[in-house]
């Protein structure tokens, strides 16, 4: 591993990776500090182990992105299988109960799974990441304790059906596709569905596709997207600019506007509502600003970095 470097002289953006089988999103945070030899790296939404797929990371400056990005429409490719329960409600959990799927139809799989469309009161997994008293809810349920977890408001926008097929006389594989609200937990769809069938489900396969304006398409393995990032370019990099202008509407900056945001002081209101990138005339990210009344306020700053390039295309 390279001497760590200050944060300042790594270029600060948006790490868009496509995450393995098997590793954490931590795990992928730590990977990504060893490849750029930095510490200030945070994620964007949990994924799971078993999980594959987007995983959004920033790197220095652009961490302050992220609590932005997290809260965005997601989208998952995932197989359900129904006929087993599992302590998970995936595939990596003990199997809690099985009942034969022979007497079901395909008719009533797809009125089961379409009634887990729309606005759900859904119970997050007693082994998801949310915390209970400040201590996740796994951890808790590894300690040998009892976990029930409080419903949470989604949306389920669309389930698309592509696939439904039996790898034994008494198991069914359902292929979706779910488009959702950030917070949605994908295991709880099958959960839910396989209990409202009366037969169990659980997930097989789990992958994201999407989140927000980010796409599979734009990710890459952790080690070359932070080798993209270091080269200032490249597949599964975003600078900092750029991935601003991805995620909000863009306000120009006049000279005199830049320079008063840079000290902290109030421009005008333009009337537009929610957060705003306000990109200075150099082209680079100088704040993230809301209007407020009469004038705008900054909702999160990027002062310059004294040792990285001022301009970003």
């Amino acid at each position: 591993m390279s001497p760590r470097k200050p944060d300042a002289d790594v270029p600060p953006g948006l790490l868009l990776v496509d995450k393995p089988a098997g590793m954490t999103s931590h795990d992928v945070v730590a990977r990504a500090r060893r490849v750029l030899s930095v510490r200030k790296v945070g994620h964007a939404g949990t994924l799971d182990p078993m999980a594959t797929g987007l995983l959004v990371l920033g790197v220095g400056a652009a961490t302050r992105l992220l609590g932005h990005v997290g809260g965005h429409d997601k989208t998952y490719e995932a197989t359900i299988r129904l006929g087993a329960s599992t302590v998970t409600d995936d595939r990596e959990g003990e199997v809690l109960r099985t009942v034969s799927t022979a007497e079901l139809d395909e008719a009533a799989i797809r009125a089961a799974l379409a009634d887990q469309t729309g606005p759900l009161h859904q119970v997050p997994s007693s082994v998801s990441a949310v915390k209970v008293e400040g201590r996740r809810s796994y951890d808790r349920v590894r300690a040998g304790e009892a976990v029930e977890l409080a419903p949470r408001s989604v949306t389920v926008h669309a389930l698309e059906v592509h696939r439904i097929a039996r790898p034994t006389a008494d198991l069914v594989d359902v292929d979706v596709t779910v488009s959702c609200t950030a917070g949605t937990y994908i295991r709880a769809i099958a959960r839910d569905a396989g209990a409202a069938l009366g037969v169990g489900g659980h997930l097989t396969a789990l992958r994201r596709t999407a989140s927000g304006p980010f796409a599979i398409a734009e990710a890459a393995a952790v080690e070359d997207a932070g080798a993209a990032l270091l080269a200032g370019e490249g597949r599964g990099f975003l600078p900092l600019t750029a991935a601003a202008r991805t995620v909000f509407p863009v306000r120009e900056l006049t000279v005199e506007e830049a320079r008063a945001i840079g000290y902290g002081q109030r421009i005008a209101a333009t009337g537009a509502a929610g957060l705003h990138a306000a990109v200075d005339p150099d082209g680079r990210l100088a704040a993230l600003v809301e209007d407020a009344g009469p004038t705008a306020r900054v909702a999160v700053g990027f002062p310059p970095a004294p040792d990285v390039a001022t301009s970003e295309t």
